[in-house]
């Protein structure tokens, strides 16, 4: 889960300015969590808690009401009534990769993955960004290969990803539709060599920089194991104390330590 947090803090300062080149300082001074982080770890909070996941959603993101979210998320964070408003917003993904770790079995996860979105996410696409985003994160875990994670992820969910980087990089611009952002992002993993080539390869697509980093961060996490120390020190130093104390809890009890392995599998 910090490889997630950690691409939208990388992220934060892309996002709407955007970048087309993988060569840019990893943690620049200016860099912050957003709503991805909170989010994030709200999904996080409700899983180590057994809370509803919109209890948690609303109680961490009234704390941070100026973490960057969206005008109908806003609304909907500070709504006497909060309703499900059908967003196919890739805010259902960014906030997923909790349940690719917190949950053993492929039914679970992606039952788990709409639940996390259904809340204000429940348009077929937003449940599918949050689905397509929490089966990888569980796949690469469970030892899959690349290649067998773009077949699983095409077949179930019909994501295009057969394109590379540097094909989708020329015309891509900026897109919070998980149909048009998602299958990105996990491009971007696909087509890394390690975790910092996939944050670095989501940057420089020139999109929501701070999303697609945080979902292919989250992916790549998984897949290549734990981020280094440095990047860990970069986003304890970055989030609340409050905000941290999830992440870490949340880090000690599901995120299983695993040897690196070889990038091209």
């Amino acid at each position: 889960m910090i490889g997630a947090i950690a691409g939208d803090i990388i992220g934060s300062v892309f996002e709407f300015h955007p970048c087309k080149s993988k060569q840019f300082p990893l943690f620049d001074p200016r860099c912050t969590f957003t709503d991805d982080s909170v989010m994030t770890i709200a999904i996080a909070r409700a899983i180590l808690e057994q809370r509803p996941y919109q209890d948690c959603a609303r109680d961490l993101g009234r704390q941070y009401p100026y973490a960057g979210y969206g005008n109908s998320f806003y609304r909907w964070l500070f709504s006497n009534d909060p309703q499900p408003y059908h967003s196919w917003g890739n805010g259902s993904a960014m906030r997923v990769s909790p349940v690719g770790w917190a949950f053993d079995t492929r039914e679970r996860v992606l039952a788990e993955a709409a639940a996390s979105a259904a809340f204000s996410h429940d348009h077929p696409e937003g449940i599918k960004g949050a689905q397509a985003t929490a089966l990888a994160i569980w796949l690469a875990r469970h030892g899959a290969s690349k290649a067998e994670i773009r077949e699983d992820i095409e077949t179930t969910f019909g994501y295009d990803l057969q394109r590379t980087v540097d094909q989708i990089r020329p015309e891509y611009c900026f897109d919070v539709s998980c149909q048009g952002s998602v299958p990105e992002a996990i491009i971007c993993f696909l087509d890394s060599i390690s975790w910092e080539d996939a944050v670095r390869n989501a940057v420089s697509l020139g999109g929501d920089a701070d999303t697609q980093a945080c979902i292919a961060g989250g992916i790549a996490e998984a897949f290549y194991g734990p981020v280094g120390e440095e990047v860990v020190r970069e986003v304890k130093e970055r989030l609340t104390p409050d905000l941290w104390e999830v992440t870490r809890r949340f880090g000690e009890r599901y995120l299983k330590v695993k040897k690196p392995r070889d990038p091209a599998h």
